[in-house]
């Protein structure tokens, strides 16, 4: 899908830390703490919430409160100053990227002028699915994430997540020592980003407050990354045997949250943080693939907003994916000629972390400031998610 009319006001988005898998929010509810954390930021960036029109929630994990997300989150946001519809949006890794590439189309076909994409996930203290048989009393019970993480639901993969990025790898002929290289450059990326103070994070990320013995903690920095080196990476056992894949080449689970505001390009100016610098939304795309082949959809994703784009893959100035497994990269650049050196650029999720929901939003707020930090040009996010499905979003910065 080509838009024309869709913009992001420069620095109006924010994306928090993301925690490691049952740390330090472990016990917080996603959805108010996404909104609370939302309202903070209107309030201290002083953008009054009323100018939002619609707001979209992308929640993959259930939580209390999520059954009413939208409703709830906006309600919050604009402290009940104005009613807003909204609409709550659960596509797994790619959630993010749709929330955005949904209200750039609402922007432009004229249904909104001002939309917001808001995301909140908890991958820790996972939610037990319970489902009781009115047949014969008994009950079907499902680990949201944790089960989920075991398989491809694709019919007929009969693949768990990680072995669909092992048979793409089988596929390509990519090797482990690749896996291994490529995973600590993708380590180096994000040392980028925390040097000088964390200063390139620091142009994005929010805090995010808890309460804990009944005082209030800020978390301002990622928790969890693991550090990686050439050699600790050689010394890891593949997760399977003859694979290519470790423990330092995959991601690991987390929790946190991210929102962005997604405008008309005069709205887009009166809201920005700095009136020289624009952020256009150019196209945006969603594909599936064979089963069984979720580390592939990169590609055929991002070939489908390129085109819709009328650009090249060479034309791309910064590139950012969802990359849950190592092969993901590594095989976008093999197939569309893409050096590894300009993939994910200060960071990716499989260093700081894959929450569900808000993943793709950090890694297109980063994309925004990476292009801003080098003067502008395009760039193109693109990644997979569950049920072999890839979802691509592409921006200009100028």
């Amino acid at each position: 899908m080509k838009f024309n009319k869709s913009f992001i006001p420069y620095g109006g988005y924010y994306s928090t830390p993301f925690a490691r898998w049952n740390g330090s929010l472990k016990a917080e509810n996603s959805v108010v703490l996404a909104a609370d954390t939302a309202r903070r930021w209107f309030v201290e960036k002083q953008i009054d919430p009323t100018v939002l029109d619609f707001i979209y929630y992308g929640i993959t994990t259930a939580q209390p409160l999520s059954f009413y997300s939208h409703v709830y989150s906006s309600a919050v946001i604009l402290d009940r100053k104005k009613n807003i519809p909204g609409i709550q949006v659960s596509q797994v890794c790619a959630t993010s990227c749709t929330t955005m590439g949904s209200a750039a189309a609402d922007v432009e076909n004229g249904a909104y002028e001002t939309v917001y994409a808001l995301a909140g996930d908890r991958c820790s203290s996972t939610p037990l699915l319970v489902v009781p048989s009115p047949n014969n009393g008994s009950v079907v019970t499902e680990n949201i994430v944790t089960d989920n993480f075991k398989r491809d639901p694709s019919p007929g993969a009969g693949l768990a997540m990680f072995e669909t990025a092992e048979a793409v790898a089988k596929q390509a002929g990519i090797t482990r020592e690749e896996c291994d290289d490529i995973a600590l450059l993708r380590y180096e990326q994000y040392l980028d980003a925390t040097a000088n103070g964390r200063a390139f994070q620091k142009r994005y990320m929010y805090p995010v407050e808890i309460k804990e013995r009944k005082q209030i903690k800020r978390i301002d920095a990622d928790e969890g990354v693991a550090a990686r080196t050439k050699e600790g990476l050689a010394a890891y056992k593949t997760v399977i045997e003859g694979g290519v894949l470790t423990s330092g080449s995959q991601c690991h689970p987390a929790d946190g949250n991210c929102g962005v505001i997604v405008t008309t390009k005069e709205n887009a100016g009166k809201l920005s943080a700095d009136g020289t610098v624009t952020v256009q939304i150019i196209s945006y795309g969603v594909v599936r693939v064979a089963p069984g082949r979720m580390a592939s959809a990169l590609v055929p994703a991002l070939t489908l907003t390129l085109k819709d784009a009328g650009i090249g893959a060479g034309e791309l100035k910064q590139v950012k994916t969802h990359n849950p497994f190592i092969v993901n990269d590594i095989y976008l650049g093999k197939e569309m000629g893409i050096d590894q050196k300009h993939i994910n650029n200060y960071g990716s999720p499989m260093i700081f972390g894959h929450p569900q929901a808000p993943t793709a939003g950090r890694a297109i707020i980063e994309l925004i400031e990476a292009l801003a930090v080098q003067g502008g040009g395009y760039g193109a996010f693109t990644g997979c998610a569950a049920g072999d499905l890839g979802a691509s979003l592409i921006v200009k910065v100028y």
